[in-house]
């Protein structure tokens, strides 16, 4: 998943850059993902700890 955020990410500096107007909605694609990869990693952290302890 941080893949594609990254891949979006990309595709929106070039299109940015290129002057599209597209640009905003890979932007905004990557950053979902990003926060979306961000949730589970921090969820699977948690479990991971609560595992750990018992």
């Amino acid at each position: 998943m941080l893949y594609w955020a990254l891949v979006f990410l990309v595709i929106a500096v070039i299109l940015a850059i290129l002057g599209f107007g597209v640009a905003a909605a890979f932007a905004g694609v990557a950053k979902m993902l990003f926060y979306i990869f961000l949730i589970a990693f921090v969820i699977s952290l948690i479990m991971h700890m609560g595992r750990r302890s018992i």
